[in-house]
């Protein structure tokens, strides 16, 4: 699938799935849509452990990437062709071990530019004022018709 069809479906649905991305399908991720925020599930399976009872701090970034990732996508303007999104920087920082539940991640643009996009994101379990997870990512906005930079 392409990003097109990835952004139609964010934009349209209020829910559904985020199969057409590989990490995606492998973290089993959902979105919610409530108002311009887009909440990503991340069920518990087994395969995200990473010490016993506690989910890998690699999945819970990428559940964090994806979410930052879905958010630039349902903001930029409908209708446009959509930039080549590639993240540049990405700092995560673990609060609080992840529990063998459910984990919801939602992220908030910060910054969006021409050419850079700043998102800060939080996933939480049980309590959305507990997070157990955020992260700063900076994306790197390269639509087709922009001038590189020398």
């Amino acid at each position: 699938m392409t990003s097109q069809t990835l952004a139609a479906s964010l934009r349209a649905d209020a829910q559904g799935r985020l199969d057409q991305l590989p990490y995606g399908r492998l973290l089993d991720l959902s979105f919610e849509k409530s108002g311009d925020e887009v909440q990503l599930l991340m069920p518990y399976a087994p395969g995200l452990v990473g010490a016993p009872g506690r989910l890998h701090g690699g999945a819970i970034a990428g559940l964090l990437e994806i979410a930052a990732l879905a958010r630039v996508i349902t903001t930029l303007p409908d209708g446009q062709p959509l930039p080549r999104i590639r993240p540049v920087t990405i700092t995560v920082d673990f609060m609080r071990e992840g529990t063998p539940v459910q984990t919801i991640a939602a992220a908030e643009i910060t910054r969006l530019g021409r050419r850079i996009a700043n998102v800060a994101v939080r996933a939480w379990q049980a309590d959305r004022a507990r997070p157990i997870a955020g992260a700063n990512v900076n994306f790197l906005l390269d639509y087709p018709d922009q001038p590189k930079a020398p």
